[in-house]
């Protein structure tokens, strides 16, 4: 294989949908795997879609997935400059260059004439096209004599330049994921390729700069498909071997109808962006949802490649290893929001309890409450097991922190007998007398209790946990009493009792 050299060429038109993020994620497993380059274009043709902030979003989520960029806007390059808006004098060379060898032309019809040409031909039921079968019926340098076309453009007259299409040809390409195609030229449209404000279309600043770049694959998504006959007549109207084509599927919604949007994650609750989007329309971010990178990524790299084996978790750099352009499927995957949660869960609890617990501990000082880091790590062991992300711990363990202000009345009614409070104050005097408050000498010495007893245990520790937590959930009820001391269970146990009586 010659040296690979693949691009990610977003726009920045807005926030970065993770449809977007697989596409660089890929591009990036593609070069590291064949020890090629990873480059980062800014396709920033249309000014008029152009969003303050888009690009150092773009740069922000990019870095926060891991994903490293060997030439770019900030990391520069031998083919610079990487930001389109600042090559647009090399463009304009190109598409003269088309001109003169006669496979593009100028056209002088106004945006107002072609939208009442659109306008009456949906009217007629008919779709408007305009191309080889009837480029001679508008105002452009193929209907027009060389005198008036020339005279309209030495008069400064507003003009583009549109890709002369060829009359009912079959052409012929390839895809390394859809495979043959072939597309009859009749089927398509003179497109523009020179805007009239002086700035290329995505179709010529594409193809210019990745023939200058020396691209040698092109993957990207399945969107730009439709795209393809055009790219490939213009790398043969320049006379330049093009780069081989992979377009990805695309990502759809939880019930895999339809692309996944924005709309879908506000709706289901869930992000469909890499990270937070600050600007007009805000949006939620994987990254502030409480996602880890590493799981972000894992879980994106397995929309739409399959590894063939059933290993589900990987690393960076074993993805890396194992990823192909020939694993990747035609069809679109739909994406599942708990499957998203699951990933973060297994690398969350592959995580050591003070990583955790560093990561906690902000949410608790948030909350007013400071506590040692070691006993902290003790928690953490004790409730990760049951969460997804750290921010959801304060759920799983508030009652470490704080006595419970209330008592499940279910569970009171069910379980709390008229016996019960006289077992449970015994049971306080039991602990009471306890001198090493660990949790394994308690249980020991309350399962004796209760053996001695001759009583079920439900009876005594059902209470003692509504007692404690102020409800039924929670770790061992003895690594709960053996981390907020005797003196809180006593506590505790003395206002449950009380509240409850009332």
């Amino acid at each position: 294989m010659a040296q690979v050299r693949v691009r990610f060429a977003p726009s920045p038109t807005g926030p970065l949908h993770i449809g977007g993020v697989r596409t660089a994620l890929y591009n990036y497993l593609f070069a590291r795997k064949n020890k090629g380059t990873f480059i980062l274009r800014i396709e920033d043709t249309d000014q008029a879609r152009f969003v303050e902030g888009a690009e150092e979003y773009i740069f922000a989520a990019l870095k926060w997935c891991g994903i490293e960029i060997d030439e770019g806007v900030n990391e520069g390059g031998d083919y610079g400059p990487y930001r389109q808006s600042e090559r647009k004098e090399i463009y304009r060379q190109y598409a003269e260059m088309l001109i003169d060898r006669g496979y593009a032309y100028y056209a002088f019809d106004t945006a107002e004439e072609l939208d009442k040409l659109r306008t009456d031909s949906e009217k007629k039921g008919e779709t408007f096209i305009y191309n080889a079968l009837n480029r001679d019926r508008f105002k452009n340098s193929v209907s027009l004599s060389d005198t008036e076309w020339h005279a309209r453009l030495n008069a400064g007259e507003p003009y583009v330049i549109r890709f002369k299409m060829p009359a009912d040809e079959e052409i012929h390409f390839d895809d390394l994921i859809r495979g043959h195609i072939s597309v009859n030229t009749s089927t398509l449209d003179d497109k523009v390729l020179f805007k009239s404000d002086g700035m290329p279309t995505y179709h010529l600043a594409n193809i210019v700069d990745d023939h200058l770049m020396k691209i040698s694959h092109v993957i990207r998504g399945e969107e730009w498909l439709p795209s393809l006959p055009l790219h490939f007549m213009l790398y043969r109207s320049f006379g330049w071997t093009p780069p081989l084509f992979a377009h990805l599927p695309l990502l759809l919604k939880p019930d895999g109808k339809g692309k996944l949007s924005k709309r879908d994650g506000d709706k289901m609750g869930f992000p469909v962006f890499p990270l937070y989007w600050p600007y007009g329309e805000k949006a939620r971010g994987f990254r502030e949802d409480g996602y880890y990178p590493e799981a972000f990524v894992n879980m994106l790299a397995l929309l739409g490649w399959n590894p063939g084996t059933d290993q589900e978790i990987f690393s960076m750099e074993e993805l890396i290893e194992a990823f192909s352009i020939e694993k990747v499927g035609k069809s679109g995957s739909h994406f599942d929001p708990e499957k998203a949660k699951w990933f973060n869960h297994q690398y969350l609890q592959r995580k050591s309890n003070r990583e955790l617990a560093l990561e906690f501990r902000e949410i608790l000082r948030a909350k007013g409450y400071h506590v040692d880091i070691v006993n902290l790590e003790t928690v953490v062991g004790l409730v990760k097991e049951r969460v997804s992300f750290v921010k959801d711990m304060w759920n799983e363990a508030d009652f470490f922190f704080k006595a419970p202000e209330t008592y499940d009345q279910e569970v009171v009614r069910k379980r709390w007998k008229n016996n019960t409070s006289s077992l449970v104050t015994e049971l306080k005097t039991v602990l009471h007398d306890i001198q090493s408050f660990t949790p394994e000498e308690t249980e020991k010495v309350v399962r004796s209790w209760i053996s001695e007893k001759k009583i079920n245990a439900g009876e005594v520790m059902t209470p003692f946990r509504l007692l404690i937590v102020g409800a039924l959930r929670g770790p061992g009820i003895f690594d709960i009493i053996g981390w907020i001391g005797k003196e809180e269970t006593i506590r505790r146990i003395e206002k449950g009792i009380s509240a409850i009586a009332k």
